[in-house]
């Protein structure tokens, strides 16, 4: 178990790394990156739980890409529509760490809807902190 002074350290490194990574998101998808940027969005997603995680679980995040896990063991409600989103991330950060998946690109309106999605995802787990 994490020292309190600790915990906020860590709910801290984990929140700023994720705002940090939808602003990177949000840059790559404008430059027509579209893969990179939803792999940011995945990553944005994975670190807001994890600070979820360490809030709820008052110990070090596990070192998973797993959003629905993730979720799950941070005792987060989520509803329908975000239970769906999460294994739309996943898919691409597969395909940003393993070749053997082919990557699928998204069209340029997708990949913006799919950015959207995150911030607000971002922005309700964030008030979860």
């Amino acid at each position: 178990m994490l020292a309190v002074m600790d915990i906020n350290k860590q709910i801290e490194y984990w929140k700023k790394g994720a705002e940090s990574d939808v602003e990177t998101a949000g840059i790559l998808i404008d430059k027509k990156k579209y893969l990179h940027g939803l792999f940011f969005c995945h990553l944005s997603i994975e670190k807001i739980l994890k600070a979820n995680f360490v809030k709820q679980r008052k110990t070090i995040a596990p070192k998973t890409h797993d959003l629905i896990y993730l979720a799950e063991q941070a005792n987060l409600k989520l509803n329908e529509n975000d239970l769906y989103f999460l294994p739309i991330l996943m898919k691409y950060q597969l395909e940003g760490r393993y070749p053997e998946y082919s990557p699928f690109i998204p069209s340029k309106e997708q990949a913006n809807e799919y950015l959207n999605k995150t911030k607000d995802l971002l922005k309700w787990l964030t008030q979860k902190l």
